[in-house]
């Protein structure tokens, strides 16, 4: 793999004798100093250009860069709109392990936006076109205190959207179980434990993209409990892991609403598990009448209701 000194020097000297190019700029983990250097990390590449229209005529252009071992380009993709005219995009997998991902911008667009992401850093400005930025930091990434609406919005999304958790494990739906596992109730569990770390550091830290630096905070026997909320496609184990995500949650919503001051409604919680754990124990053939017994705080209203459960 090529060293750093490399594909700097790769990459500014390419600008630098392409008349095109005006400037060059970065932006990514690259020019995150809080982020850990690996082999893995791409090159978040943009060259400012007069006009876009050239470099994308020309598809060889890009193989000075090295041999492409594959790629995409993602503004030639059908489903999503582009404004080649202003920006354009190479995402680029060398054979030897190396990553590009090159943006070509017109000099309007970067002076525009060259400010929406705090993580950039002017590696080369030939005519002094773009805007001087500040130090490059993560601090847009950083956890953000939530609200008190924010905080029961996220318990009260966690625990309305387990019950379709629920009804999809009885189905034996696994798919379905795992969009909403993951991609609604698991983000409400992320936001809760983002929280907790960011009032044990201030709100000074970014816990990163799908809060993957969690690790960082927590304590080892809390993140793998996170872990364990994790589940492949055995209805058994699902079961299990979806009981522990409940648990985690409920634990982390007392702790943050105690030292934010805000109420968390436990007992929303109690009547969403209940439900859980009666859908858990529910036969096959339990279609038709089925007694609600998940209404732990709302006992006087305790009564059997009709569900009908379409398969």
């Amino acid at each position: 793999m090529r060293s750093e000194e490399e594909m700097y020097r790769l990459l500014l000297e390419t600008a630098k004798a392409d008349d095109r190019i005006l400037a060059v700029y970065m932006n990514g983990s690259r020019t995150n100093p809080k982020v850990s250097k690996d082999i893995f990390q791409d090159y978040d590449i943009v060259y400012v250009v007069g006009e876009t229209k050239t470099f994308i005529q020309d598809r060889d252009w890009i193989h000075r860069f090295g041999k492409i071992l594959y790629m995409q380009y993602p503004d030639e993709h059908p489903d999503y709109e582009s404004d080649k005219e202003n920006h354009y995009g190479w995402l680029m997998q060398f054979e030897d392990g190396v990553r590009i991902d090159l943006t070509v911008q017109t000099i309007r667009f970067a002076r525009e936006h060259i400010h929406e992401d705090r993580l950039c850093r002017i590696l080369l400005d030939k005519e002094n076109i773009l805007p001087s930025v500040p130090e490059s930091t993560d601090e847009d990434y950083y956890v953000k205190k939530p609200t008190k609406p924010q905080f029961q919005a996220c318990a009260n999304e966690f625990w309305w959207c387990s019950n379709n958790i629920a009804k999809g494990l009885w189905r034996e739906e696994m798919p379905y179980v795992q969009d909403m596992a993951n991609f609604v109730v698991r983000k409400q569990l992320e936001k809760m434990l983002s929280w907790k770390v960011g009032i044990e550091t201030d709100f000074q830290v970014s816990v990163g993209k799908s809060a993957k630096y969690l690790y960082r905070w927590l304590e080892p026997e809390e993140y793998q409990g996170y872990l364990d909320t994790y589940f492949g496609g055995n209805i058994g184990e699902a079961w299990r892991a979806v009981f522990h995500m409940c648990s985690l949650f409920e634990r982390t919503a007392e702790h943050v609403g105690s030292r934010l001051g805000y109420t968390y409604n436990a007992a929303e919680g109690k009547a969403a598990r209940g439900f859980l754990e009666y859908v858990w124990k529910l036969p096959k053939d339990g279609l038709g009448n089925m007694e609600m017994i998940g209404c732990q705080g709302h006992d006087d209203i305790r009564r059997k209701r009709e569900y009908d459960y379409e398969k």
